[in-house]
């Protein structure tokens, strides 16, 4: 099997917002037949921090979501603007949904959220000695600011209390870097 099995023949923007677009792909298949595939295309990607305050204790906000029309437990998160890097990205997305700032991030990793459907990728990052202030929402952000232990985080992912994948998933991912707090029991 060839490295790229599914050729694009022709790709087509059939609509776009400021944050993404759909795009229409004619592709041919392996097996030598042409079908199409409509692909949600994120401009630049998303980050997903995950907030430790200097006690070892890890801030995370429960947001309402409009599309599911329920309230859930999430890690700050947002897209990436043009031009702006993964890094500095964190840094306003940690600013504006929590209030939050700090000197040091380290970078986790990345993942896909819905690679059937989309290309958008997400950076993991850890923000450390997080110091909280105002908050500055969007006025489409309807959302609260909660801090507790890492050990009630990690049982809100166990039970699948945090229903927001892309979050739950970076903090699984962060855990190791969130245990090696001296002062962090969990």
């Amino acid at each position: 099997m060839p490295d790229i099995p599914i050729t694009t023949l022709h790709s087509e923007v059939i609509w776009s917002s400021p944050w993404y677009r759909l795009r229409q792909d004619q592709i041919r298949l392996p097996n030598g037949e042409d079908g199409v595939y409509t692909v949600v295309d994120r401009y630049a990607g998303a980050v997903f921090i995950v907030p430790q305050l200097p006690d070892g204790q890890i801030v995370l906000i429960r947001n309402y979501r409009h599309t599911v029309q329920e309230w859930l437990w999430e890690v700050p998160a947002g897209g990436i603007q043009h031009g702006d890097s993964p890094e500095a990205t964190a840094l306003r997305e940690l600013a504006e949904e929590v209030g939050g700032t700090t000197d040091r991030l380290t970078r986790i990793g990345h993942f896909y959220t819905m690679p059937g459907v989309s290309n958008e990728i997400c950076h993991v990052f850890v923000a450390h000695d997080v110091n909280l202030g105002e908050p500055a929402h969007e006025v489409t952000e309807v959302m609260e600011r909660h801090v507790m232990s890492l050990d009630a985080v990690l049982h809100m992912v166990q039970e699948g209390l945090i229903a927001d994948a892309p979050s739950a998933l970076s903090i699984m991912r962060a855990l190791p870097v969130l245990r090696q707090r001296g002062d962090n029991p969990a």
